[in-house]
């Protein structure tokens, strides 16, 4: 196994290399400047000056190059040292990627935003796992029965109706007509009381249970299907002839077999946790990394842009070995050394 994860490690790094050209490549394509938004009145010369200052001016592949140190040495120090406020050394002299709108460096703006991101997403992806397993599980189980029809009909709606659909359902209902919920998250509000809390609870009831709702609708159909794949195996046939206890039937080998595709479903689904929600945080004006992805794009922010995307991308080719190392562990027959 260990030999395994160093393997893949070796493989990640020419693959997020190529990913780094990538998106640094179509992005240099577009059509922004970091002047665009300076006033009228700014004299040629220095908006000159200020793209020198910034680099844009030299050759791309010395610009992807300076990227690519800032993106795999600079940046991951600086949010080391940010993180767990410990210091490296030489700090002040590594050269830093700032974004062309707040004129602030992109990781500490990227460090502000992902508790808010970890606080709503976080929390629905958690509790949509915790929901669709059990309902695919059982469903599967009693196939055809009252509760296999209800959670498919519940389930086909929540997959089928897109997330703004049921978001601006939600606030109409239950912050305009009820008034039992705020209509927007507010990102100002810490928690130091009871009061606070019970805030802080309200406010992120409607965005959870939105996407809840979406995530959980899809891994419940797969698991459903997965077990229903399984419970007509002849192991399971013969487990239940050598008179072993349906439970420990259903968990222990059926369960097991099937999560084996679940699992990769999960682990694609956890880079979604910082990317994937971007019209909910629209929706419900949630201060957190969707939002910033989209205001950046909005507003030409191309440093920012970059570093999201890369960092999305990091995320994708981690959790896919992460699901490639659970394989082993929930099916003894995979062998990777």
């Amino acid at each position: 196994m260990s030999r395994y994860i160093i393997r893949r490690t070796l493989i990640a790094i020419p693959t997020l290399i190529a990913i780094s050209f990538v998106i640094f490549i179509i992005l240099d394509l577009a059509p922004n400047d970091p002047t665009g938004s300076l006033p009228l009145t700014v004299p040629g010369d220095v908006r000159e000056a200020i793209r020198e200052a910034l680099g844009l001016n030299d050759p791309f592949f010395f610009r992807w190059l300076k990227w690519m140190r800032q993106m795999f040495i600079n940046e991951p120090l600086n949010f080391i040292e940010s993180v767990f406020n410990i210091s490296i050394g030489a700090g002040e002299d590594r050269v830093r990627i700032v974004s062309w709108s707040s004129r602030s460096p992109v990781v500490d703006t990227i460090i502000q935003r992902i508790p808010q991101t970890l606080w709503v997403l976080g929390t629905a992806f958690i509790l949509g796992v915790i929901i669709a397993v059990p309902v695919g599980v059982i469903s599967a189980y009693k196939q055809y029965s009252a509760f296999d029809n209800i959670g498919t009909f519940v389930t086909m709606v929540g997959y089928s109706v897109p997330t703004f659909f049921t978001g601006l359902l939600a606030i109409i209902i239950f912050s305009v007509w009820l008034g039992w919920f705020p209509s927007f998250y507010d990102t100002t509000l810490e928690v130091n009381s009871w009061e606070t809390f019970v805030q802080q609870v309200k406010q992120m009831i409607m965005p959870v249970a939105v996407l809840a709702l979406f995530n959980a609708a899809a891994l419940s159909r797969f698991t459903r299907s997965s077990m229903l794949d399984n419970l007509n195996e002849d192991y399971v046939r013969t487990a239940r002839s050598k008179g072993i206890s349906e439970n420990r039937v259903l968990t222990r080998h059926v369960l097991r077999n099937s999560l084996i595709p679940v699992v990769t479903l999960i682990a694609l689904q956890i880079p979604g946790i910082f990317a994937g929600a971007i019209i909910t945080e629209q929706i419900f004006r949630v201060n957190g990394l969707g939002q910033l992805l989209i205001i950046s794009i909005q507003g030409g922010d191309v440093p920012m842009v970059q570093t999201l995307t890369f960092i999305f991308a990091v995320l994708i080719v981690f959790f896919n070995l992460i699901a490639d190392v659970t394989y082993g562990l929930l099916d003894p027959r995979i062998r990777y050394d």
